[in-house]
């Protein structure tokens, strides 16, 4: 038993929007998460597809690994740097504006 990995550093998405697509393909085969990734409507859905597809390709190329017998043992969306920015408000007084970026690390497995 194998298992091949796939990670994306500092995509613009919150972890915790990524997280709820996360826990849905959890545990199951490749060719299922595939089909719930692609009707999914969040932004995290194609990241995480693509991250998904990276894998498959990995385990493919690299350890000769047959798709069918391939489901997502692991997959986790850990927190990255924010980006910070500035907005300009009244009386010359500014806002930080914050924007969340997190990591995709996924982890592919054989039956």
């Amino acid at each position: 038993m194998t298992s091949t990995n796939a990670s994306l550093r500092g995509v613009r998405l919150s972890a915790q929007k990524g997280r709820l697509v996360a826990d849905v393909i959890r545990g199951k085969p490749v060719e299922k998460a595939l089909d719930i990734l692609k009707f999914m409507p969040q932004k995290g859905a194609l990241i995480i597809r693509k991250v998904l597809e990276s894998a498959i390709a990995n385990a493919e190329h690299n350890d000769g690994a047959d798709i069918d017998e391939l489901y997502v043992e692991k997959v986790h969306v850990e927190r990255g740097a924010k980006l910070r920015r500035f907005a300009a408000r009244a009386k010359g007084r500014g806002d930080r504006i914050e924007k969340p970026t997190c990591h995709i690390f996924l982890t592919l497995g054989n039956k």
